[in-house]
């Protein structure tokens, strides 16, 4: 585990100048598993003045020579797989199963990724396109990145923010979530066994009112990267506005889950329990609207409430548990709470909507629970919820359920489940979000990108496009006529 109580900032632990600490808490039992320094504002300009240092080496290396350090990384990782799932899982209440399977290998997957990217830098073909000068494009790195990261995915989303700007050239100063720091610190730590250079990677452990809002502040950061709420991306697009920054955000989603009168019934309700029920529901692309037409919903809603009465319960370090806690106390609430007050606008539980009594008491724990005869416009339908809530709403013609799936002010993921070719076409066009699955929901690889339309945000991660996020174009012109006198001065002195 990472050491407690320190940054890491220029390759090495730091206690931080703030004095003021955070304990990490085991969500299934409410155990202290770290305490951690919160970084004050003057911690954030030492990272940034490593970061801006450590960029101009890092980024005058080859691209062959990152690639070789990206691979080192990866191994370096591989080699403490198990200790990376099992902090994830003490700090975020995830089952054991699904860190090692999911998280885990496939944050090392993406650095594998990185690794093979950072060598293929794309633009246009150099050539002479008005016969007197040529053209060629250069894609240099950005220079000093600022990225905040939620406790969702701790680690998955640490090394989307990471690898893509590294592998670009640049330098990162990167703030993960109070609640969930752990495995982020582990990743910097690991930078440093694979020879990236010191201050390449920093981590600054803080609360966002503090260090987030001046690590987007600094002057000293050129583009900055946020996965969070659409409402405190909107604050990040402000503070980053003052000084020109880039901006890169994955916000909210309220993910539709389109079930036509043709689909196969048995796949779309496993597909929903689970699209519904990763993460315990805190995944912004995670099934939370389930539109099923008419003729399939009765037994849809039977079907899916059948297979959550089986998801099990229990201790993340558990290898049987289906579904942890989540991630603290106040999540639990806040997702009870989205529930109850659906129940008083008469919305029906149809399963779950309970925090479990007995040996789960003393955890973050909530049913899986479905709900149906909600309001398209009401909270439990709009807003996301970001725990284990599926709602089910039916629709009549194609186009209805078409449009019920695009409102919302959200765009991030959508999934449609269907055996005609016709509607699996028209969906995947017509509904709007950055990802749409056909037949399942979820999926993810390291080669193909994430990322949102409307409230959702702009930019990708993962995948070639979000290697390009990282990096600006240049376009370098050079005169190949070799004459002191072009054609074009005529137009501001003398004739032909």
């Amino acid at each position: 585990m990472a050491e407690q109580g320190h940054l890491f900032v220029d390759g090495e632990h730091r206690t931080g100048t703030s004095g003021e600490t955070h304990d990490v808490i085991n969500p299934a039992d409410g155990s202290v598993v770290a305490t951690v320094a919160l970084a004050s504002a003057r911690d954030v300009d030492d990272a940034v003045a490593a970061a801006t240092r450590a960029q101009q080496v890092w980024g005058a290396m080859t691209p062959g020579e990152r690639s070789a350090a990206l691979t080192r990384l990866a191994a370096a990782m591989e080699a403490r797989a198990e200790e990376y799932a099992q902090v994830e899982t003490s700090q975020t209440g995830k089952p054991i199963k699904l860190t090692r399977e999911f998280d885990v290998p496939g944050s090392i997957d993406n650095v594998a990724f990185y690794a093979g990217a950072a060598r293929n830098l794309e633009g246009k073909a150099a050539a002479e396109w008005d016969g007197a000068h040529t053209s060629m494009i250069r894609r240099e790195p950005v220079g000093v990145v600022g990225s905040i990261a939620p406790w969702n995915y701790p680690l998955q989303m640490a090394v989307w923010k990471v690898l893509p700007a590294i592998a670009a050239g640049n330098a990162i100063v990167l703030k993960p979530a109070e609640l969930t720091p752990l495995t982020a610190l582990m990743l910097a730590e690991d930078c440093k066994v694979a020879g990236i250079p010191d201050g390449v990677v920093n981590v600054i452990t803080g609360t966002g009112r503090l260090a987030g809002e001046a690590l987007l502040a600094h002057p000293g950061v050129r583009m900055v990267s946020f996965t969070g709420s659409t409402p405190v991306g909107k604050r990040v697009m402000e503070v980053a506005s003052a000084t020109v920054k880039r901006v890169h955000l994955e916000l909210g989603g309220k993910a539709p889950f389109v079930v036509f009168d043709d689909a196969d019934l048995e796949a779309a309700v496993q597909g929903a329990v689970a699209g519904a029920l990763i993460n315990t529901g805190q995944d912004c692309t995670a099934a939370t609207r389930a539109y099923v037409q008419r003729p399939l919903y009765d037994a849809f809603v039977q079907g899916v409430a059948d297979v959550m009465r089986t998801v099990r319960l229990g201790a993340p370090t558990d290898p049987g548990t289906d579904q942890g806690p989540l991630v603290s106390f106040a999540q639990r609430d806040r997702v009870a709470g989205f529930v109850e007050r659906a129940r008083g606008y008469g919305a029906k539980v149809v399963a779950g909507g309970q925090i479990p009594g007995g040996e789960l008491a003393s955890g973050a724990y909530y049913e899986p629970t479905l709900v149906v005869d909600a309001a398209q416009d009401s909270e439990i339908v709009q807003s996301e919820i970001f725990g284990p809530v599926l709602v089910v709403l039916p629709f009549d013609s194609d186009e209805e359920g078409i449009a019920l799936a695009n409102d919302t002010p959200f765009g991030l993921a959508a999934s449609a489940w269907t055996r005609d070719v016709v509607r699996s076409m028209r969906a995947s066009r017509e509904i709007q979000a950055g990802c749409v699955w056909i037949n399942d929901h979820i999926p993810i690889v390291s080669e193909m990108p994430h990322g949102g339309y409307k409230q959702s945000g702009f930019g990708k991660d993962m995948s070639q496009y979000s290697f390009d996020e990282y990096t600006q174009v240049k376009h370098v012109s050079i005169d190949v006529t070799g004459e002191a006198r072009k054609d074009w001065h005529r137009t501001i002195f003398g004739d032909r």
